[in-house]
């Protein structure tokens, strides 16, 4: 049975199809130049919706489709037609190369036929083949142009990066949230005060791992149904925290809070980056990475209000209404009605979609995108998404110090939950709110470093200028360079400064720089993973999320003991100079 396989572009059924550049009447026909000669072979009315009456339309590639061919009859031959029931293509006596087909079959590329003006050009071609079985004709479904993530309004995209930003500020700030309950709750349920450190340090080791599980389900099921389920599951856990009625009860349900609510620390910065060019991508990059760590600012800052005034179940309480209000917002921002704020980014996802869309608009099962093929095999992904981010840590060096400096970073940052009460309520008489206050210094630091951010980003198309239209990845490092001095300065010149006898703003304004350094280390890595490591880019932030958050739930275990034992000046110092070693990483 001979059946004939385009090779080029189709209209596809609800989707746009350029118009004819002439005017063709109805009786006009088009005929191939080869194949007409054959006894019953059709003449095709042109028309302007037909694809042979635009030849422009004809040789443009189609991001709409791409017919691909599935046999299990004999092979299409590329070479010139030798008798009727061989391969007939344009270009006559020329050779051809064939290209495979998923399943070894192969098939004659377009080649360039002379015109009147002396020009070459391309035309589609004919490939008519003898099977004994029957052959179908599949068409591998991509995004037109217009339908692509980095196509949309300027407004949209950063309308989505905020929306976004605001989930992770509140995932973060609930960490930070628990550190002024500590001895109300060790006084409640009868434990020591480092059990009950726990409740932040478990909270962070779920948002280690929480992206382990959540970035392989983003990838085969999208990104928003994975944020709404995340907070939806956030909501649930919180309220097993706020009505704990025992140990285990509080610790687990905060540890599963920090799982769910992991998502926005990995898969947002997904969002980001599916929306943004590498050029364009730094700025809401910058905007997302401030998110995570002025939540942990303004986690005690709250929570010494709370404390102080009502009994500690209301920190839960708030928090637990706080994530409702985020849940309700990202349920209606993300609904899959339009127009939609935080539409779907992940563009396997959205060629999955559209080919269900044409198989159920058209009744024809040929049309596929690459995730329908795709092993379905959830427990594969999570297994394969456990172990290769470590495996880009271990032969990657740059990734595995990177990693590794913002890790102790963020440990750091961790770490002054328990040190800032230490220096401040033992040594300056505050109370818990005044406390709480303290972090102000922090937060002032990481937004007074936003605006620096068109400054770098000269730096990086100056460097694009330099390197024929696109910079290097290690261009996005320059703001790194400087917060790895800013950071171990800023310890230096708080360790000195703790003494009872130095008045209190002094510290206050010491931690500052940190602020500003820590937006600059984040900003600068984040980035760098992203744009060096972009095919494997969910893989790269799992893996640094995983770390620093690992190193952030150890840091707030022995910070007390190191405090108690060495002293605030020593201790402080310490982590200046483990800081300083690791200045020259960028």
């Amino acid at each position: 049975m001979v059946r004939e396989s385009f090779r080029g572009s189709f209209p596809l059924p609800s989707e746009p199809v350029l118009e004819n550049s002439g005017s063709t009447s109805p009786s006009d026909s088009y005929k191939h130049p080869y194949l007409s000669s054959f006894p019953g072979f059709p003449s095709f009315p042109l028309s302007a919706a037909h694809p042979f009456s635009n030849p422009a339309f004809a040789r443009a590639p189609s991001y709409a489709s791409r017919p691909s061919s599935r046999s299990t009859g004999s092979l299409t031959f590329s070479s010139p037609p030798k008798s009727s029931f061989g391969s007939l293509t344009a270009g006559e006596g020329q050779e051809h190369s064939g290209s495979s087909s998923r399943n070894g079959l192969k098939k004659a590329p377009s080649q360039p036929e002379s015109t009147a003006e002396g020009k070459k050009k391309k035309t589609p071609h004919l490939v008519a083949v003898q099977e004994t079985d029957e052959k179908v004709t599949e068409y591998e479904v991509e995004l037109l142009p217009e339908e692509h993530p980095q196509q949309m309004s300027l407004w949209r995209k950063w309308l989505a990066v905020i929306i976004v930003s605001c989930c992770s500020f509140c995932v973060t700030g609930s960490s930070s949230m628990a550190a002024f309950t500590e001895t109300p709750v060790a006084n409640e349920f009868h434990i020591s005060h480092e059990v009950a450190v726990l409740s932040v340090s478990l909270f962070v080791e779920g948002m280690a791992l929480g992206p382990l599980l959540t970035g392989p389900l983003s990838e085969m099921y999208g990104r928003n149904i994975t944020y709404r389920t995340s907070f939806t599951l956030m909501f649930a856990f919180s309220f097993g925290v706020a009505f704990a009625q025992d140990t285990a009860m509080f610790l687990v349900f905060r540890f599963l809070s920090g799982l769910a609510g992991a998502t926005f620390l990995s898969v947002a910065g997904g969002t980001v980056s599916d929306m943004f060019t590498n050029e364009e991508v730094a700025n809401p990059m910058a905007f997302y990475t401030c998110s995570p760590f002025i939540g942990p600012v303004f986690g005690p800052l709250v929570s010494g209000f709370i404390n102080q005034n009502l009994h500690w179940r209301w920190t839960y309480y708030i928090l637990t209404m706080w994530i409702f209000v985020q849940t309700i917002l990202l349920y209606i921002l993300t609904s899959y009605s339009e127009p939609q704020c935080v539409p779907e980014t992940y563009v396997p996802v959205l060629c999955k979609w559209k080919a269900g869309r044409l198989r159920r608009s058209t009744g024809d099962r040929n049309y596929w995108a690459p995730l329908d093929r795709r092993d379905k095999n959830v427990f594969k992904a999570i297994m394969i998404s456990c172990y290769k981010p470590f495996e880009l840590i271990i032969f990657e060096r740059m990734a595995l110090l990177l990693n590794l400096w913002t890790s102790f970073v963020l440990g750091i940052l961790y770490l002054t939950f328990q040190a800032f009460p230490i220096i401040f309520m033992r040594k300056h008489g505050f109370t818990l709110q005044q406390t709480g206050l303290t972090f102000l210094g922090i937060g002032i630091g990481i937004v007074c470093a936003m605006p620096t951010q068109s400054y770098f980003n000269k730096l990086v198309a100056r460097d694009a200028r330099l390197n024929g239209g696109s910079a290097p990845p290690e261009s996005r490092l320059y703001m790194g360079e400087i917060g790895a001095v800013l950071v171990p300065l800023s310890l230096f010149w708080l360790s000195f400064t703790t003494y009872a006898s130095v008045p209190w703003i002094v510290p206050i304004i010491a931690s500052i720089p940190f602020g500003t350094g820590l937006y600059y280390v984040f900003t600068a890595v984040f980035t760098y993973l992203v744009t060096a490591y972009r095919p494997l880019a969910a893989s790269a932030m799992a893996g640094n999320t995983a770390m620093r958050c690992s190193f952030a739930a150890v840091f707030s275990l022995f910070a007390g003991y190191m405090y108690e034992r060495l002293g605030t000046v020593g201790a402080t110092a310490l982590l200046a100079g483990v800081m300083t070693l690791m200045a020259p990483l960028p």
